[in-house]
């Protein structure tokens, strides 16, 4: 895909995602790699529903900046996934409502944030990391995503928000959309006991689509 298609991408996810209320104000960012090694990347303090395709930071494999506004200060949460997930090709970082408010609760494993609600969660998103609270823009939080090892291509931020990265930018922008449902169905049904999937149908679903989820001991997915 042309840069210029891919900076036209950028600006319609993002205006998608602001105007269904996913990212509020002038949070959350996106970045897309291109085939030189460099990025293209959402500006610092740019809503995502009003981005400007010629103003899309372009960035060199240094994370210098080439053309365009000046990044987001959150290219470590961005670069930590590209790291370590050998096929991310694309990142989103949200501060969606629901992602956020299950990042918050004491019985989140953080091994898998969220329990196999749905197969599509799975199929989208993976498991789902909690990484602990630290302050926007503080270079530990990308430690954390890297100390993952490439086994989450969703992490959840505590008290922050997910970032979420994909093969492409749309494959990113579903996997972050998927996770934001799932989390609203668990808030939906907290406390009522709901089936989940069992580790039967979670071994099914690996098998048929060729997933790769990393090995948690909470197999079963229980919730105090």
């Amino acid at each position: 895909m042309s840069e210029t298609k891919l900076r036209e991408q950028i600006c319609m996810y993002g205006r998608s995602l602001f105007e269904r209320g996913l990212t509020p104000g002038s949070s959350g960012n996106i970045s897309v790699r291109l085939p030189d090694g460099g990025w293209l990347v959402t500006p610092t303090n740019a809503s995502m529903g009003f981005l400007d395709p010629a103003q899309i930071s372009k960035l060199d494999g240094e994370g210098r900046l080439l053309s365009g506004a000046k990044p987001t200060k959150e290219i470590p949460l961005h670069s930590a996934l590209y790291e370590t997930v050998a096929e991310a090709q694309a990142v989103v970082h949200l501060h969606s409502t629901h992602s956020v408010a299950i990042s918050m609760l004491p019985e989140i494993n953080p091994a898998a944030a969220l329990p196999p609600l749905t197969p599509y969660y799975l199929m989208r998103a993976g498991l789902t990391a909690l990484v602990p609270y630290h302050r926007p823009g503080d270079l530990a939080v990308a430690e954390a995503i890297k100390g993952l090892a490439g086994k989450y291509s969703s992490v959840l931020l505590a008290n922050h928000g997910p970032v979420v990265c994909g093969r492409d930018l749309e494959g990113a922008v579903f996997a972050t959309e998927e996770l934001e449902e799932t989390a609203k169905l668990y808030l939906l049904l907290r406390g009522l006991n709901p089936r989940v999937l069992s580790p039967q149908q979670v071994d099914d679903l690996v098998a048929t689509f060729g997933l790769t989820l990393p090995e948690i001991h909470d197999h079963d997915h229980e919730h105090h």
